[in-house]
């Protein structure tokens, strides 16, 4: 079995990349970091990284130590800190949403911290991908996706739905293709998604968001409406992000002839232990959402 502690200094030094740095991230000295690794390379018989001067390069096998170490650390860490305490409002729990969910659920998670101090609340706002991604890397302990996953390493469990919407400035009280081609697309880093879930199902003439003249982009949720209740543009949103648009009376929304709904998933890592806490986060989640 790989000792642990070798492993922590293998994956530290291959972290930072500096032999004297890992030594004092560590409490170590040089020499001693250097004798882990001697001695992890003769735990695996192979070598792990190679010296050049005072700098170093990883094997092939080092890079794939890295990797599954990196891992195996953070499962023995999850181990430890679950057997030490496992209180559903005590400790940290990160969550991660799109932003339009979020702008709904943070609020909620806000309110439970308040109510319970000890639990602390990390929430980022986040696309699908990003979020699948420290899913899968264990950066964080749930997310919410609107797009089911295919990973095999993650657990998905359908919530909610959520609808999409056209907006317009509240002048434009009409809609059609016309219309739409007249006032321009205002972007946003899901809009091509979203626009060809809710376009193409209601105008045979949509092929893609290119069609319309580019009238602006926003990575704000909080603030894609703006240049929209401005008649600079329109744009396909989910709801509950314009629900959350402060000055509701300068946008129209558009409820077109075919809805189209967003499913919303909560979602962890198969391979995390399931702490009290997250499970608290999980039910209230989905109390709220649902």
């Amino acid at each position: 079995m790989i000792n642990l502690t070798w492993l922590k200094t293998f994956c530290t030094l291959a972290d930072v990349g500096h032999f004297t740095q890992t030594a004092e991230i560590l409490f170590m000295t040089q020499s001693g970091v250097s004798q882990h690794i001697k001695k992890l390379e003769a735990q695996l018989d192979t070598l792990l990284l190679t010296r050049e001067g005072k700098s170093f390069s990883l094997t092939d096998a080092g890079i794939k130590l890295r990797q599954r170490g990196q891992f195996l650390l953070k499962t023995s860490a999850d181990i430890e800190a679950s057997i030490k305490q496992d209180d559903a409002f005590i400790g940290i729990i990160k969550v991660s949403t799109p932003g339009s969910v979020g702008l709904k659920l943070y609020p909620y998670m806000l309110d439970i911290q308040q109510h319970s101090p000890a639990l602390v609340i990390d929430y980022t706002f986040a696309p699908n991908k990003r979020i699948e991604q420290d899913l899968i890397e264990r950066k964080i302990d749930l997310g919410i996706l609107t797009e089911l996953s295919r990973s095999p390493l993650l657990l998905n469990e359908k919530i909610a739905i959520e609808p999409l919407v056209l907006v317009t400035a509240s002048s434009v009280k009409r809609i059609n293709w016309q219309v739409l081609t007249s006032l321009g697309f205002i972007s946003h880093p899901d809009s091509a998604h979203h626009a060809q879930q809710l376009l193409s199902k209601n105008y045979p003439e949509f092929e893609h968001t290119s069609q319309f003249e580019h009238k602006g982009f926003s990575n704000q949720i909080s603030l894609i409406l703006e240049p929209v209740s401005r008649e600079l543009g329109f744009t396909v949103l989910p709801l509950h992000a314009v629900n959350a648009f402060p000055d509701q009376s300068k946008i129209n929304i558009h409820h077109l002839k075919v809805p189209v709904n967003e499913t919303l998933y909560l979602c962890q890592n198969r391979h995390s232990f399931e702490t009290k806490r997250r499970t608290y986060i999980k039910q209230s989640i989905h109390e709220f959402i649902a």
